[in-house]
């Protein structure tokens, strides 16, 4: 049995485990550590390395490693051949694909994490048999990645999705890319701590209405601009703040998505909960190896995929506006 030997890297956690080509974990398999708070590149990978190694000896008799996948921070270039995860400034254009083949003798891809956790939530959660969404993750940070007729966006570099750096507060607080107001700088972990002076896991009702808030005003300015109505939510804060950060995030989206084609969006957690970031990155390596099954419906779409089919219906019915 072929397995994908699966790397998360967080700016708080490093995870690692062995996937299975069906999507699934390896009981006993996974591994977490904290991420090492550094300015040493090098020191940073050696806990990468001792982490995988962990990893690699949970491996079956009977199976093998195909392939290395990994899911990392961006801004990186195509392939991840050089990583800058804006969360983990001890890395800046660091050659991780490169490295990574080095230390295992593997074939290893890597890819946004948010874009991976996406596949994951469309091979094997959320998302399943949807060919377009947004799929996101609200922790530490904020990313995200885009599924359109089926098809995982790439973009010019690689970083299609980056749905934390669409502006929500136009005069809002700095954010670490340099610009104003993006989602997370305001919608983060990390930005509740800083605003509440609390770590978000205290934050208070109003706190999390207005992460909530803010997430869906994101949201609304993709479908509007995709033709998207679905959009699938995990990481740390969003999951761990519950229904009134989706009831909030589900209220913005139908404040602002007025068209025709974008008001049936809904907001709905990721279904794959605190294995999705470790799925997604086996996605990465599977793929890679060109044995994963394609994104997206195997029929034509039905209403049934968002929501209730007769509640879906009377959302598409035709508005008159005076």
């Amino acid at each position: 049995m072929d397995l994908c030997l699966a790397l998360d890297i967080g700016g708080t956690k490093l995870q690692a485990g062995l996937v299975t080509s069906a999507g699934e974990i390896v009981s006993g398999s996974l591994r977490r550590v904290a991420t090492p708070t550094t300015a040493d590149a090098d020191v940073l990978f050696a806990a990468v390395a001792a982490l995988l190694a962990t990893v690699e000896a949970q491996v079956p008799e009977e199976a093998a490693v195909a392939v290395c996948g990994v899911g990392a921070g961006g801004p990186m270039d195509r392939a991840g051949e050089h990583v800058s995860p804006l969360n983990i400034p001890a890395w800046r254009g660091f050659p991780l694909r490169r490295r990574l083949v080095e230390l295992l003798q593997l074939p290893v891809a890597v890819d946004n994490d948010a874009k991976a956790l996406a596949v994951a939530e469309g091979w094997r959660g959320a998302a399943r048999g949807v060919g377009a969404y947004l799929g996101m993750v609200v922790s530490t940070g904020v990313g995200g990645g885009l599924v359109l007729d089926g098809r995982l966006l790439q973009g010019a570099a690689g970083n299609a999705g980056h749905v934390g750096h669409v502006v929500v507060e136009p005069e809002g607080r700095r954010c670490s890319c340099g610009g104003r107001g993006c989602l997370e700088a305001e919608a983060s972990g990390t930005a509740i701590a800083a605003i509440t002076g609390r770590p978000a896991a205290e934050a208070g009702p109003q706190d999390v209405e207005r992460c909530g808030r803010l997430v869906g005003r994101a949201v609304a300015s993709v479908a509007n601009l995709l033709d998207l109505q679905l959009a699938v939510v995990a990481g740390s804060v969003a999951l761990g703040f519950g229904p009134p950060f989706f009831e909030a995030a589900n209220a913005e989206v139908q404040r602002r998505c007025r068209l025709d084609f974008s008001r049936c969006t809904r907001v709905v957690p990721a279904g794959l909960g605190a294995d999705g970031p470790l799925v997604g990155a086996g996605a990465v390596g599977w793929d890679h190896l060109g044995a994963l099954e394609p994104l997206g419906p195997q029929r034509p779409p039905g209403p049934e995929q968002y929501r209730g089919a007769a509640d879906h219906l009377r959302c598409l019915a035709p508005r008159h506006r005076p």
